[in-house]
């Protein structure tokens, strides 16, 4: 029985564009006690992988986090099979702002510690008693009152890109750096002040809610959602939009237009600009932001070094690759010394 993905990126991309079907990007999570993460690890794969399900899924102990494509025909097959599971019976879905067929091109359905790398330990705290969800017409009015800080739980690639008007971003890689920044800046308002969160679908601020309530912090709020939420009740309903620039998705996509307005460079020549790309050396793989004239002139690549690395002979290239691994690595565009116009 066929447990694990098959075919590369290569092949799938070339069935997704034969089968000529729109599909639909969606993200959902929930905290839920997993007694045994392996069972439902394969059961998920085995059902999804039928029904031509491709992303990236955790489950762990704590619950589920998934990111992921189907066919748009097969939504319903789908949501059957989740509604069939008594923890995710009526989920929230996350129906991505811009569909892309390609957003992802493999499915993955892994194992682990837990469904965000948060570095908390969770037996400290009580992980469900979190903060109040906002809908978008609440979160608006609430982020408009002086006695309100809010703040941006994303890392530093991602909201450099976009974000709400007003907000705290850390300066931070990942999301654990930033928990100890926000509750050292805001200590002496653990009492004054309305704390409200956002990310990009809400589920590190379902965990950052119950830690900032444990430290003390008494009016705790979180953008029910995310970004991706917010989105949909702005163009359903009428909401002001009070984002401003692109959502950054961890798909092959990269990101997805929430305003016209652009609040990012180009790192390399510092015109306006805020798509992200990969450099084409794949030792280094860095993710920057390039414009289309810096992309051409340097064959997407981040420095001349690299530039100078792709043209050379596909076995030379693999040689110099050999014990060398770009981890996290790629993500900290910011702090990279061959960017000139780095954040």
């Amino acid at each position: 029985m066929q447990l694990y993905n098959k075919l590369s990126a290569e092949e799938r991309a070339r069935l997704i564009d034969e089968a000529g079907k729109d599909r639909l990007t969606i993200s959902f999570y929930t905290y839920h006690h997993i007694g045994n993460p392996q069972v439902l690890r394969n059961h998920l794969f085995i059902t999804w992988d039928n029904l031509d399900v491709l992303g990236r899924i955790y489950v762990a102990n704590e619950g589920i986090n998934a990111q992921l494509s189907l066919p748009a025909d097969r939504f319903h097959e789908f949501k059957d099979h989740l509604d069939s599971i008594s923890f995710l019976n009526g989920i929230r879905l996350n129906v991505a702002v811009e569909q892309y067929n390609k957003s992802f091109l493999k499915l993955k359905v892994k194992v682990r510690e837990k469904i965000v790398a948060d570095g908390l330990n969770d037996d400290t705290f009580d992980v469900t008693d979190i903060g109040v969800h906002l809908k978008a017409k609440k979160f608006n009015e609430l982020i408009s009152k002086e006695e309100t800080v809010l703040v941006d739980m994303r890392n530093h690639y991602e909201s450099e890109i976009g974000h709400f008007e007003g907000a705290v971003t850390p300066d931070v890689d990942t999301f654990r750096d930033s928990l100890d920044i926000i509750e050292d800046d805001l200590k002496e308002h653990k009492e004054d002040k309305n704390l409200v969160m956002y990310c990009t679908g809400g589920i590190r601020c379902e965990k950052a809610s119950a830690y900032f309530k444990h430290k003390g912090f008494k009016n705790v709020y979180q953008l029910e959602g995310g970004i991706i939420e917010y989105m949909r009740q702005v163009n359903q309903d009428g909401v002001d939009n009070k984002f401003k620039g692109q959502n950054f998705v961890f798909d092959e996509r990269r990101a997805e237009r929430i305003s016209d307005d652009v609040i990012s460079n180009c790192h390399q020549c510092g015109e306006p600009f805020d798509s992200h790309v990969n450099c084409a050396n794949e030792a280094c793989h860095l993710l920057f932001i390039q414009c289309p004239k810096c992309q051409e002139k340097m064959d997407t690549c981040c420095s001349t070094e690299c530039q100078e690395i792709i043209k050379l002979p596909f076995e030379e290239q693999k040689e110099l690759r050999k014990g060398t691994h770009n981890s996290n690595k790629i993500f900290k565009k910011g702090r990279s010394p061959k960017l000139k116009y780095k954040a």
